[in-house]
């Protein structure tokens, strides 16, 4: 049994982040940790940053970290010891970089029923599952 999940949330998508969470909570070991993350997608190119205020990512991840922080504390039972993390970039790139970072033994995340552009692009579950050093555990929608 892991000593320490990742478990990978998008708090704009609340299909499938409680079956997400109770199979994080089933594979973790009694007295591990649980890092709960959420990722701030960047905007991608910088000219389209340069429609947003100055201070829109600062209270972009604001925001973001107080319904991170609420979402824990309202699905995450008091008996697991848990850890938010809020991060901005690429949503694949911040989850491998976390899972390395924190020292995860698994990550877990949930993923849809792909489409046929997904097929030539990849979502970023399939992109973690590529390239994760971690076993990764996916839970379909």
């Amino acid at each position: 049994m892991p000593k320490s999940v990742l478990l990978s949330v998008d708090l704009a998508d609340t299909s499938l982040n409680l079956p997400v969470l109770e199979a994080a909570i089933g594979l973790l070991e009694e007295g591990g940790t649980l890092h709960v993350i959420s990722v701030l997608p960047d905007f991608g190119m910088a000219i389209v940053g340069g429609f947003f205020s100055a201070d829109h990512e600062k209270a972009a991840l604001k925001r973001l970290g107080e319904q991170l922080r609420a979402w824990v504390d309202e699905h995450v039972p008091d008996t697991v010891e848990v850890r938010p993390h809020v991060l901005h970039g690429s949503i694949y790139d911040e989850i491998l970089r976390a899972a390395d970072k924190l020292k995860a033994d698994v990550i877990v995340m949930g993923a849809h029923r792909p489409d046929l552009k997904d097929y030539l692009l990849g979502p970023n579950a399939a992109r973690v599952v590529r390239h994760a050093r971690q076993s990764v555990y996916v839970v379909r929608a």
